[in-house]
């Protein structure tokens, strides 16, 4: 091993590769070092999260949401009455129909990204793609202003059920999505050594990164001991070790992960049948149920995935047979549980995609992408319940109220969620980034 403790037959190009692929690894495997407290009412204090309900591939919000049955862009469908007084959905839907007293519509988004790629990003983060800026995304920012409300949490605050999300952008890894399936298996999580011997396997890999952050900073490996943490040359000589340093705290807080009983909350198998059967043996529906126990111990923010919108062909038997009985099931479940228990008042539904679908239905019998005129559904925490805003002229192709972005939604839900709009965060070359892309709250959603 050379003097800055780098293996020998490790060059160092090789040794920040291994830095960065398992930072990638561990740093979305928690944020919280945080022992439980001893008090245990602080672990029933109240706390705000958000559930996104993710619709990867830009679904049909024409055909759910905002139908047009005497157009001749209107589809196969019909609309239904629901919950909510003269809200109307796809027939389609007769689940969440029932629970549209909790939810509301905004029918008139407006947004000019319709690649998958860009519209996902603008989408999350409020931003459209810059390749000089990595914006952070809903999850990140909220996990971010959020995570302090819940001190007891020891898993992240932030997860992605069955997809990867978007990243932390500039706020830093500590608030990237941590991932798991709709089972609840973590990846790399579980270790098939003793106790014993990952120990040692954990102090041999500590040294190894103290010794490399010392040789970076320039400096004897002690300069950089924790007992220092509040002198301000010890604090710099960390900024100068950077990604080393960043590691050596996100595998920490991994391996804290590992033995947390909060782990628990992803075992949705520990539900009881009537309650799994409620939500769906389906991936969608395993990842709603486990989004309701995640926030229910304080999880900030959790983002549910179910991709397979993009129906360029066949698109109504799809979505008849397919997807819509899917998210049907799940989605009023999960709305239906969060009320029961009392957690819709501080819990934030957001149901969106990228874009919408074309008002025209194709040559396939499809829709292709749309970013004109589509809708989103929000529900909880502080929005006003049971309501549309926004509306599309006769045939679905123009917003003919008053067009909303991606950033108006966004800083919709952070004011939701009480967060707020004036916050300012800092990017990594030192230009301020105010939250929400000083997007504007809609007024007519909010209580």
């Amino acid at each position: 091993m050379s003097g800055f403790g780098v293996p020998s037959g490790m060059t160092r190009r090789h040794f920040f590769q291994h830095l960065a692929g398992a930072a990638a690894m561990a740093a979305p495997a928690t944020t919280f070092a945080n022992t439980l407290l001893a008090n245990a009412a602080d672990m029933k204090k109240r706390h705000k999260s958000a559930i996104l309900l993710w619709m990867g591939g830009g679904p049909s919000t024409i055909d759910l949401w905002d139908l047009k049955p005497n157009a001749p862009t209107g589809g196969q469908f019909k609309p239904i009455s629901t919950s909510a007084d003269g809200v109307q959905i796809s027939e389609h839907l007769p689940l969440v129909a029932k629970q549209m007293h909790h939810l509301s519509i905004v029918r008139s988004m407006s947004t000019r990204e319709a690649d998958h790629g860009r519209g996902r990003y603008y989408m999350h983060t409020g931003y459209v793609p810059d390749p000089n800026m990595e914006h952070p995304s809903y999850g990140s920012v909220i996990a971010h202003e959020l995570a302090s409300q819940s001190p007891q949490l020891e898993i992240p605050p932030f997860v992605s059920v069955g997809g990867g999300s978007e990243g932390p952008g500039f706020l830093g890894m500590t608030w990237a999505p941590f991932v798991v399936n709709s089972n609840g298996d973590v990846r790399n999580l579980n270790m098939p050594i003793d106790a014993q011997r990952l120990a040692q396997r954990q102090a041999m890999l500590k040294g190894m990164e103290t010794q490399f952050a010392a040789h970076i900073a320039g400096v004897r490996p002690t300069a950089l001991g924790s007992d220092r943490k509040n002198d301000s040359a010890a604090r710099e000589l960390e900024l100068k070790a950077g990604l080393a340093i960043d590691h050596d705290k996100v595998v920490n807080k991994a391996w804290n992960l590992m033995t947390s009983k909060q782990m628990e909350a992803f075992r949705v198998n520990q539900e009881p049948p009537a309650m799994r059967e409620k939500y769906g043996n389906t991936g969608f529906g395993r990842g709603c149920l486990m989004a309701r126990r995640l926030v229910e111990i304080g999880v900030p923010f959790v983002e549910v995935d179910l991709g397979g919108w993009d129906n360029h062909g066949n698109i109504f038997p799809t979505l008849q047979n397919q997807k819509l009985p899917e998210m049907d099931r799940a989605m009023s479940a999960l709305v239906t549980d969060l009320a029961e228990r009392g957690l819709l008042d501080d819990t934030a539904i957001v149901w969106m995609g990228e874009f919408g679908r074309t008002p025209r239905i194709n040559g396939g019998a499809g829709r292709d992408h749309w970013a004109r005129s589509w809708s989103v559904v929000v529900g909880g925490a502080g929005f006003k319940r049971g309501i549309t805003v926004g509306s599309t002229n006769a045939d679905g192709t123009e917003v003919d109220s008053e067009p909303y972005k991606s950033e108006d939604l966004m800083a919709s839900v952070l004011k939701a969620l009480g967060l707020s709009l004036e916050t300012t965060f800092t990017s990594k070359s030192g230009r301020p980034m105010k939250i929400a892309n000083s997007g504007k709250a809609i007024k007519d959603l909010l209580a």
